[in-house]
């Protein structure tokens, strides 16, 4: 069985340090090759970012340039229409094989949100899912709708050698650092004329400063 790959999507509008220490612990604590970072050019679940998918391609390899374990995913700006995730899933398991062990990473909300995603039930057939909890945002099973109560309750695991032993379909809950960083905060501080410096890596601030990003206050 081959190592264990992280995939982590979003539309990182800007990405910023609380993507990058989700990837960077959720990688230590599930022993994982490598993450693949996969902007979103046309998110399904929100209105389309005003900043291009370029632009965000772009801040992503910036960021993510000195760690090696990091790899920059831009199949979804090149696909044209939304982008699900179930598509991408189904695209790395045709190109890495059918036994190669992906996990799916994400927060407790995107979780809880899972059943509005188009073929949800199909993404456990192609990965394993890790949800990242943090202090304020811990999963609540009872509050979840009844059939993702009963994925979490069938699928999930404390065993993190099994997700190595296995392609796909088992859940874990891992405990990463608070940090309260938004892309929404930071686009409101950029367009206000305030400094969103130390939110994100320098090099992303430097980008967004040449390219004149997110100077309307009503930028998405």
């Amino acid at each position: 069985m081959s190592a264990l790959i992280g995939i982590l999507g979003g539309t990182f509008n800007p990405i910023h340090y609380a993507h990058l220490r989700l990837a960077e612990e959720l990688a230590e604590a599930l022993s994982l090759q490598s993450v693949r970072i996969i902007p979103a050019s046309i998110p399904p679940h929100r209105d389309a970012p005003r900043v291009s998918p370029h632009d965000r391609l772009e801040m992503v390899k910036l960021a993510c340039a000195e760690n090696a374990r990091l790899v920059v995913d831009d199949r979804e700006c090149r696909r044209f229409g939304p982008s699900y995730t179930v598509d991408t899933l189904r695209e790395l398991r045709d190109e890495l094989g059918t036994q190669q062990p992906l996990c799916l990473l994400m927060g407790v909300d995107a979780f809880a949100a899972l059943m509005t995603w188009s073929r949800w039930e199909q993404l456990f057939d192609l990965a394993h899912v890790a949800i990242a909890q943090r202090p304020g945002f811990v999963l609540d099973a009872a509050a979840l709708a009844a059939p993702l109560a009963g994925q979490l309750e069938t699928r999930r695991t404390e065993q993190i050698s099994e997700l190595h032993m296995r392609p796909a379909g088992l859940l874990v809950l891992c405990t990463i650092t608070a940090l309260d960083i938004s892309g929404t905060a930071i686009r409101t501080s950029i367009a206000q004329g305030r400094s969103p410096r130390y939110l994100l890596p320098d090099s992303v601030l430097d980008y967004i400063r040449q390219h004149q990003l997110y100077k309307d206050l009503d930028a998405r």
